[in-house]
């Protein structure tokens, strides 16, 4: 009876280390690894970094200044200034010579017929041997036609002569023109043979 609670006891007991062994849960071994600290020793020597230096920068050289030119504009030397004007003497101051003769012109026309350049001509040929005289040309219409009209023609014909006469060469500093229009008539009557007297140039004349 004794030896049959022995066996119960320890089938109990196995029963219990079983159950406890089922109802752990297995582990898993944990491995730590830990460093190994080296023993201290002497500290190592430092160690210099050396740099190598920067090559020498040269001196800038000195810029000179620039200078600045500016072109300058190639121009014609400036024309001297005009001659001051001189006026003319007053037309009272000169007079008539019979050396002189008058040039006539058709009605309306202020051209240089072929006998009045005979005239001019001798007029010239006169001018040219007595250089020391100044001459005025007067300019003359008939009276008909308004005193405008008649003015600007006379001033036509008195143009007119002093370009054939410069033709000739002479000197045109020696000239002053005029013209009366239809003012200073050499005849007053009213006819065509009076009319053609009054067309002219006339001469007139200023020692110097």
């Amino acid at each position: 009876m004794a030896r049959q609670r022995y066996h119960l006891g320890t089938a109990f007991l196995l029963l219990v280390l079983a159950l406890f062994l089922m109802g752990c849960p297995k582990r898993t071994p944990t491995v730590t690894l830990v460093a190994a600290t080296p023993a201290p020793g002497p500290p190592a020597p430092a160690v210099a970094l050396w740099t190598p230096p920067p090559p020498p920068v040269a001196p800038a050289e000195p810029v000179a200044p620039t200078e600045v030119v500016t072109p300058v504009a190639q121009t014609a030397p400036a024309p001297p200034p005009p001659p001051i004007p001189v006026a003319p003497p007053p037309p009272r101051e000169f007079t008539a010579l019979d050396e002189l003769k008058d040039v006539h012109f058709d009605f309306d026309k202020y051209d240089i017929r072929p006998a009045a350049a005979e005239i001019l001509d001798a007029n010239a040929a006169w001018m040219k041997a007595n250089p020391g005289y100044l001459i005025l040309v007067e300019g003359h219409c008939d009276e008909r036609g308004t005193n405008e009209y008649n003015l600007a023609l006379g001033e036509r014909r008195a143009k007119a002569t002093l370009t054939y006469l410069l033709s000739r060469g002479l000197d045109a500093n020696r000239f002053t023109l005029v013209s009366y229009g239809k003012e200073r008539p050499v005849c007053t009557e009213q006819n065509p043979a009076c009319w053609t007297q009054n067309r002219r140039a006339h001469f007139l004349v200023k020692g110097q």
